[in-house]
């Protein structure tokens, strides 16, 4: 049975957590991300365990499920794409602060316990020894080598993962106070440890360059603060659903159980260059050995991060590996990627908006972001989401690396011409779309009233539909005084194939209609319901037509639906008006002066008698004939001569 597991996270007992983290919310996140074992979190915590007995009950062996009375509260929150099984492990995160070989050790570790009762000795034995009421996360004066012996008198079947191990202030390797090695920290109690957790800002390949690593399964959780932050790193198993088994997987690290873990890039984890938050100062290692490690800004120490400190402790070079290694799978979270399309931050309302519809459309996020086919993410939620889980995929990102407790960011996109040229790559392929779509309809035996292309486009024949409220000649010019409060006024003017039209978002869309057919009242009641209804910036809308005419009249009607303010910022224009708008944008980089002209017909004809003053008439009428067609075929070379001939004879 595949799945995944997310093992350490925290609880609202724990300072600096959501309120939200709730059996009740873990489960509903659970299913929306696409988990199907929890770690409880804060197992030390009293509080909590009354929480658990109160809303848990045994499942699996040593795996317990929330009950149908809390369940049923937030059950209409999660899509029936994503409804699944959700189990909770009891585990959970406790912080060690101790000295030992003469120096200060702060070191998190995790530990899991199979049954309420087990949770309940450990509570108490935990208790002797510091205050485990004030915080989900306790900090004890306790020996992380104690903490295992403690657990494992309380229960042989008790584990110790060490935590997000390199971490520079909390971690069992890390760099403000952690050891040189597993031996270290645990000593004699050293082969009781077989897992280690790699924490966000490293990697896998990165844990492979220190041998001393090479005996531990290495897993991954997301040491969530929110019930969003849920699995963004994870671990994969292929096992039955138990506490047991699961951790006989991670003790053996069969690769067909144990399957590997799902991972930030690790540039994104907000320790993984060294550097100096206050000051704005991030450096890679050479950097900072070349500063002697401090500051130079204020001359302190920069806090030495995970890249710097696998560096210190490696024994392989980079790419190297040993002989037993896991698969591994480095993720964006999607509304980090939905941010980065829409140009907004990953918590804002239209990337919320989105990011639930989608899961509604397609299922689990980490389903969407691992495995759904591009062609029906295309489908349900554009090219550009698309081509951005295409590269996160094939691991083509741009990072900024994180430093000093300041998170990195991945970029899928180099700059907003990479993202338009995602999209506009077919804006004129209109033609070859549509000749596709025919040929496709004809094997079908003839035209659908609605058709979904290969690519994801929808074909919908305006004329073939029946008016829903009005016909579809009905003038639309409505006059400033009377115009339509409302999106629903404006949409009750449509009929059913306009409407569906005017209001379809699920992908790219091909409108077959001919004349009379309300093509132009569609297109402007469409860029006046994504302004006012779907909140895009009109900057963000472009409209491109064949005719002046055309253009003005479409201008004309957005004025009248939006105001001529917020209409004015829309671009609505002809083909060849977009093409003068990029040339003046973009020709100095091909050469164009800054002050180039456009020749209208006129004065084309007159340039053609200058250059060509031995043809007649019709010659040149053949010779300007013959550059719309080269120009067409994109020739880079033509000759006059060539298109004179039959003008000649």
């Amino acid at each position: 049975m595949h799945l995944t597991a997310d093992l350490h996270l925290h609880s609202h007992y724990s300072r600096a957590t959501s309120k939200d983290l709730t059996f009740e919310h873990l489960w509903k996140w659970a299913q929306l991300k696409g988990v199907n074992v929890v770690g409880t979190g804060d197992i030390a915590h009293p509080g909590w365990l009354a929480e658990m007995r109160a809303k848990l009950e045994a499942a699996e062996e040593g795996l317990f499920r929330l009950k149908d009375e809390y369940a049923v509260a937030l059950a209409d929150d999660v899509p029936a794409a994503c409804r699944g099984t959700v189990r909770f492990l009891l585990a959970g995160e406790i912080s060690n602060i101790y000295k030992k070989y003469d120096k200060t050790r702060k070191v998190h570790n995790v530990v899991c316990a199979p049954s309420l009762d087990a949770l309940a000795q450990l509570q108490a034995q935990l208790e002797k020894i510091g205050n485990i009421r004030a915080d989900g996360r306790p900090i004890l004066g306790l020996d992380s080598r104690d903490l295992l012996e403690i657990a494992l008198e309380v229960d042989a079947r008790c584990h110790l993962i060490p935590a997000h191990i390199w971490t520079p202030w909390f971690s069992m390797l890390g760099s403000k106070s952690g050891f040189d090695s597993v031996e270290e920290c645990f000593g004699d109690l050293t082969p009781h440890i077989f897992a280690l957790e790699t924490g966000l800002s490293s990697d896998p390949p990165m844990n492979w360059r220190v041998s001393g690593l090479d005996g531990y399964t290495l897993v991954s959780n997301s040491d969530a603060h929110s019930p969003p932050k849920l699995a963004r790193e994870a671990t994969l198993f292929n096992t039955e659903l138990s506490y047991d088994a699961l951790f006989a997987a991670l003790k053996t690290g069969d690769p067909s159980q144990f399957l590997g873990t799902l991972e930030f890039f690790p540039q994104e984890g907000k320790y993984h260059n060294d550097g100096h938050r206050k000051c704005g100062v991030a450096w890679e290692p050479p950097t900072t050995l070349a500063h002697d490690g401090l500051c130079s800004v204020c001359g302190k120490p920069v806090t030495v991060g995970v890249l710097h400190r696998v560096e210190e402790l490696a024994d392989r070079p980079p790419g190297g590996r040993p002989e037993r290694t896991h698969a591994y799978e480095s993720l964006v979270p999607l509304p980090e990627v939905l941010g980065e399309i829409q140009g907004v931050g990953a918590g804002s309302k239209r990337v919320q908006a989105e990011y639930f519809g989608l899961l509604e459309r397609l299922g689990p996020e980490l389903a969407i972001l691992r495995a759904i086919p591009l062609e029906e993410i295309d489908a349900a939620g554009g090219p550009l989401l698309a081509e951005a889980v295409r590269r996160m995929r094939a691991g083509d990102v741009r990072a900024e690396a994180g430093y000093d407790g300041e998170y990195g960011v991945i970029r899928l996109f180099r700059d907003e011409a990479d993202r338009l040229a995602t999209v506009q790559g077919g804006l004129f392929r209109g033609e070859e779309i549509l000749t596709q779509r025919r040929r496709d309809a004809e094997k079908n035996g003839g035209w659908d009233d609605e058709m979904m292309g290969s690519d994801g486009s929808v074909i919908i024949p305006l004329s073939q539909h029946p008016p829903r409220l009005k016909e579809a000649d009905t003038p639309f010019i409505i006059p400033s005084s009377q115009h339509p409060a409302t999106i629903a006024d404006w949409l009750d003017a449509l009929n059913d194939a306009q409407l569906s039209a005017a209001t379809y978002t699920a992908g790219p869309l091909v409108i077959v209609a001919g004349p009379g057919t309300g093509k132009t009242r569609t297109l402007t009641v469409r860029l006046a319901w994504l302004v006012r209804e779907r909140g895009l910036a009109p900057e963000s809308l472009l409209a491109i037509t064949f005719t002046v005419k055309a253009a003005a009249e479409m201008r004309a009607r957005l004025a009248d639906l939006l105001g001529e303010e917020t209409a004015a910022r829309a671009t609505v224009c002809t083909f060849h008006a977009l093409g003068a708008l990029l040339l003046r944008e973009f020709g100095q980089a091909i050469g164009l002066a800054e002050d180039f002209v456009i020749l209208d017909e006129e004065s084309r004809r007159t340039l053609a008698k200058r250059a060509w003053t031995g043809l007649k008439e019709r010659e040149i009428d053949a010779a300007l004939d013959g550059i719309s067609a080269a120009k067409n075929r994109l020739e880079e070379e033509f000759t006059a001569e060539s298109f004179t001939a039959e003008a000649r004879s």
